[in-house]
């Protein structure tokens, strides 16, 4: 289920996300705490990976399927990093947090 949910959020986003994009996913917790994990994965340096090998492993297979979309040519996004909290098993919220390109750029005044 978690799968379709992301693979759903970037279709639905489209090239309005502006490829090349990071893809932030929020597992567990409330849904409040899920968006705010899928906040923070989404702001997560590009190096990293989830220091949970089951999270890393998950976060390489999403961004192979999100980059398979095509919708940023061959590549629809840089990175899909995975934050995830506790939660009650009767209940799994999930939240997708995409960013676009032009939130990475940066400059600096000398």
């Amino acid at each position: 289920g978690v799968r379709k949910v992301v693979l759903d959020a970037v279709l639905a986003a489209g090239p309005n996300s502006c490829p090349p994009m990071i893809v932030g996913v929020g597992i567990g917790g409330t849904m409040e705490l899920a968006a705010l994990c899928a906040k923070r994965a989404a702001a997560r340096d590009l190096l990293s990976r989830n220091a949970d090998p089951r999270y890393a492993a998950f976060e390489d297979e999403r961004l192979e399927m999100i980059n398979k979309t095509g919708l940023g040519g061959r590549t629809t996004a840089l990175k899909g990093h995975v934050e995830w909290a506790p939660t009650h098993i009767a209940s799994l919220p999930v939240a997708v947090n995409i960013n676009c390109h032009a939130a990475r750029h940066a400059e600096v005044l000398l």
